[in-house]
């Protein structure tokens, strides 16, 4: 039996594939095809979308002329899995894995293949993802369409230059552990000042989720949203003259300079 798509790596990026795309209605779990080595898992996922197939390993009889397969395994793994889904006879493939080029997954591949690289963050796993996308050298208007149907579902997407993806990787990538070091940071920080573990937690948190919606609620910039909380000589210009005498901007553009570094290795 063959599928429209076929979700190589059933992990959670590839469950949270399932979930988006079902939960958007462009596919049903009829249509989809989980290919996913560990017997574990599959139970899970066949537990989780019942109706869904999943399988151990992809197969000729799982693709027919049109059917696109998204590539979601680890990286030491990708440049195998991608060269089945060619003998396959896939002719379309969006790959999500961390730093590895459209060259080299193209290279792996027999044929002209059409490769979308995409750089996915984990809020994807609810919806709320961030993801940049850009296409191969025989990557078409439509084929960048389906890329950008599957990733849709899943959250914002952008396109880019593939020599922006490295950054993107560097950013929008380890963003949310950036932001979740932060979180632990604040609670931390109230716990000091003599609130309980669990209060503390629960102002943190609420807060961290607010300012993001009012930041995307409101359209104004972040400068313009710190200003408003900033009165001069209060609380808060106290607390963020103690950032920046601590050089936590310059930190932050570190951080992502190291991880935009680390991909670009990962791509060679």
């Amino acid at each position: 039996m063959t599928f429209p798509l076929v979700i190589i790596g059933g992990g959670r990026i590839g469950g949270a594939f399932v979930s988006g795309l079902v939960r958007a209605e462009h596919w049903t779990v009829k249509d989809l095809c989980v290919i996913e080595p560990s017997s574990e898992r599959r139970v899970e996922l066949e537990t989780l979308f019942p109706g869904l197939k999943v399988e151990a390993a992809l197969s000729l009889d799982h693709v027919g002329p049109t059917t696109g397969a998204i590539l979601c395994v680890k990286p030491e793994q990708a440049e195998a899995s991608a060269k089945t889904a060619g003998l396959c006879g896939v002719t379309r493939l969006l790959s999500v894995v961390a730093g590895l080029s459209t060259v080299r997954i193209e290279a792996a591949m027999p044929g002209e293949v059409a490769v979308v690289r995409a750089m996915p963050n984990t809020p994807v796993l609810i919806g709320q993802g961030a993801s940049a996308m850009a296409g191969g050298s025989h990557v078409h208007t439509e084929d960048l369409e389906w890329a950008e149907k599957i990733l849709g579902s899943l959250g914002v997407v952008v396109r880019l230059p593939e020599r922006h993806l490295d950054a993107v990787t560097g950013l929008s990538g380890p963003m949310p552990a950036y932001l979740y070091l932060v979180v632990e940071a604040l609670i931390e920080a109230g716990v000091h000042q003599g609130l309980t573990q669990e209060i503390s937690r629960q102002l943190v948190i609420a807060t961290f989720a607010g300012a993001g919606a009012l930041l995307q609620a409101s359209g104004e910039s972040p400068e313009v949203l710190r200003a408003q909380v900033t009165s001069p000589g209060g609380t808060t210009a106290a607390g963020i003259r103690m950032l920046e005498g601590r050089a936590v901007r310059a930190s932050f553009l570190e951080a992502v300079a190291a991880a935009t570094e680390r991909s670009r290795q990962l791509g060679r």
